[in-house]
């Protein structure tokens, strides 16, 4: 079970009184201890209803995104996870940098061994745009392991 000095960083989650913000705000991701650092193994989110703005037209952009991490010492809560994603509603970016600028927010906010974000973006103008991106700590095997897993993404 978790302890209060475990939980004492988190404020939204139970939170009944949730603000969703309405601009891209990285500052409402929270963390939390992995109690379970001794064992690598994968944490996987799915956002099936992610929207962000394209930056030329300001017309909505529609995406299921995928977030999967080999945690080190901090983990992502969800709930503040929820909030962060749909932060990106009203933000004009490009599909590859929505992607690329959530796995540099969650770098940030975890420090974890491995990280990949893959943006899987509802067809436009006849075409589908499905960017990937990952990072592996440097200096360990997560760097050679995020190398071939983006060379390999996407093979059939």
């Amino acid at each position: 079970m978790r302890n209060e000095q475990e939980l004492a960083e988190l404020s939204l989650l139970g939170n009944q009184g949730t603000h969703y913000p309405a601009q891209y705000s990285p500052d409402i991701l929270e963390a939390f201890p992995n109690k379970h650092g001794d064992n690598d193994y994968f944490v996987r989110f799915i956002c099936p209803e992610f929207t962000s703005l394209c930056p030329m037209t300001g017309q909505p952009d529609f995406a299921i995104i995928h977030i999967a991490y080999i945690p080190n010492q901090r983990m992502v809560e969800s709930k503040s996870l929820k909030l962060y994603l749909f932060s990106f509603r009203n933000h004009g970016d490009f599909h590859e940098d929505c992607v690329n600028i959530i796995m540099k927010d969650l770098i940030t906010l975890m420090q974890p061994k491995y990280i990949e974000v893959f943006g899987e973006f509802t067809p436009r103008g006849g075409i589908a745009i499905h960017p990937y991106a990952n990072y592996g700590q440097a200096d360990s095997p997560y760097a050679a392991m995020a190398r071939e897993r983006l060379f390999q993404h996407g093979r059939r």
